[in-house]
């Protein structure tokens, strides 16, 4: 059973989505989960995570609504609470009884303060999600990772998923920035690495998802190749999540070609290994 473990619906008309303009021309639409799902059953994928792309209340209630409209696609849903909020206990737990709710995320990527997540009021919120089941996705940058390891620390029952690999950067090679982008690599790596060498209760797992995005416009999949096969080398075939990311994947290219590639690049692991990254983990780490 393949499973995406990570893709977006919306409708422009809400309003809350603050980063989705007319600047990004190609997805600035409404996307329905028929829409996604014409693309991913044409992969033999057998249903996926809808994840939440506004912060607010409302997008949650909005995906969860699509999730009772499509139970067959929609294994589950990650949406967002304001974890700082005085209520905001009171508000996962409440979220928490609806059977397709699997996670939450706050969109760390933008936040000015990098450590927002553990500042003292988010804590009641991130124990309750910890209570809930809940798994916690890291929208986050490398600036994140030492603050996600931290937060792997404090608490130790709170399911974790790195979304996107920490987004690492990617620039396209130019003269006299070598040295530069030979640091930005192994500060990524090591953190990725500092961070998937804690021993705790919960799970803690990272996304292969929203690389090609991250790569310079116009570049193939195949740029993306050294950082996924840092994924696998870091994670391993079982701590490491599939997922397309569309339509924000449309940014770069199709979901067939990413959907191929993906494969083309787990094809050297085991049918079990490779089963757990298209799917089984996402299973495990979601309770689907």
């Amino acid at each position: 059973m393949n499973i995406d473990a990570h893709f977006h619906a919306w409708h422009i008309a809400r309003g809350d989505y603050g980063w989705l303009t007319p600047a990004l021309a190609p997805i600035y639409r409404d996307v329905e989960v028929a829409d996604w799902w014409q693309q991913a059953k044409a992969q033999a994928i057998s249903g996926g995570v809808l994840v939440q792309a506004a912060p607010t209340a409302a997008e949650t209630a909005f995906l969860l609504q699509l999730a009772d409209q499509h139970p067959q696609q929609v294994l589950g849903v990650v949406g967002w609470v304001d974890l700082q909020a005085a209520d905001a206990a009171k508000q996962v737990r409440t979220l928490s009884a609806h059977p397709r709710l699997k996670g939450l995320r706050p969109m760390l990527q933008d936040l000015a303060q990098t450590d927002w997540i553990l500042q003292e009021p988010a804590q009641e919120g991130l124990s309750a999600m910890a209570d809930c089941g809940l798994v916690f996705d890291a929208l986050i940058e490398p600036r994140h990772l030492a603050v996600i390891a931290e937060l792997a620390q404090r608490h130790p029952t709170l399911p974790l998923v790195i979304d996107h690999g920490a987004k690492p950067r990617m620039q396209a090679p130019t003269a006299g920035q070598a040295l530069q982008q030979r640091q930005q690599w192994q500060e990524w790596q090591i953190g990725l690495q500092t961070l998937a060498q804690q021993t705790r209760s919960a799970p803690l797992m990272c996304k292969l998802s929203g690389l090609w995005t991250e790569a310079p416009a116009g570049e193939p999949c195949e740029h993306v190749r050294p950082w996924a096969q840092a994924l696998i080398e870091i994670w391993g075939a079982e701590r490491l999540i599939w997922g397309s990311d569309w339509p924000v994947l449309e940014l770069a290219g199709s979901y067939a070609q990413w959907h191929d590639w993906s494969v083309d690049l787990l094809a050297p692991l085991s049918p079990a290994q490779r089963e757990a990254v298209l799917g089984g983990n996402a299973r495990r780490l979601y309770r689907l």
